[in-house]
């Protein structure tokens, strides 16, 4: 399987397909394709992703033996 990818935008429920694209998607016409929707979202992602990788590299800076200091 091929992965065509491109940049596009939704107009009335209607994926608008780049010039640039059309000729090479030609040769499917008929044909049953798959179709993946991926907003772009890149403060939201981009926060999640801050955040899990934060919380990691927070944990990962301890070891077991810094456990001692848990209790004071």
């Amino acid at each position: 399987m091929k992965a065509i990818e491109f940049r596009s935008k939704l107009s009335h429920n209607r994926i608008l397909i780049p010039k640039t694209m059309q000729e090479e998607l030609k040769k499917f016409d008929e044909k049953n394709i798959r179709v993946m929707i991926l907003p772009d979202e890149i403060d939201v992602d981009n926060d999640l992703v801050l955040k899990q990788t934060t919380a990691l590299q927070f944990l990962n800076g301890y070891a077991d033996s810094d456990s001692i200091y848990d209790n004071y």
